[in-house]
């Protein structure tokens, strides 16, 4: 799933990765066997970025998946795209600060869904597109 945190002036929260200087995206996860959408959405949020139920509330779940095809470089075996449901909080009172994990994430910034859209991996592209623009 991917997770999109919203400030009421639509900026979006956007992490820049650590294995990739200067790539950003949004925060991404699986969901483990047992768990809903929802339940793997708040503890991806944490574990990614720290924030909980006292910094952001669940807005909305996308209703369909969106898939993309892993470049040949990103493939493991037996893995050659992504999945995903999209999960939208929104902040509470508008100070949140995230803690990025440090692992998959280096730095956060809020950014405009177009500027994030231009510097996400291309081909991440047009799932972001999509999701973020409301092409549905």
């Amino acid at each position: 799933m991917i997770l999109v945190v919203a400030r009421g002036d639509g900026a979006v929260m956007a992490f820049e990765r650590s294995d990739v200087p200067g790539a950003w995206q949004l925060p991404q996860g699986g969901i483990d066997d047992g768990e809903t959408v929802e339940e793997a959405a708040w503890r991806e949020l944490r574990e990614e970025t720290g924030l909980g139920s006292d910094q952001v509330s669940l807005r909305s779940v996308s209703g369909h998946w969106t898939v993309y095809e892993l470049p040949v470089e990103h493939r493991r075996p037996g893995r050659i795209g992504q999945a995903h449901r999209w999960c939208y909080f929104d902040v509470v009172d508008g100070t949140v600060a995230p803690q990025p994990d440090g692992v998959e994430f280096a730095a956060w910034a809020w950014t405009d869904i177009d500027e994030l859209i231009q510097r996400v991996a291309p081909f991440r592209r047009p799932s972001y597109e999509e999701m973020l623009r409301g092409r549905r």
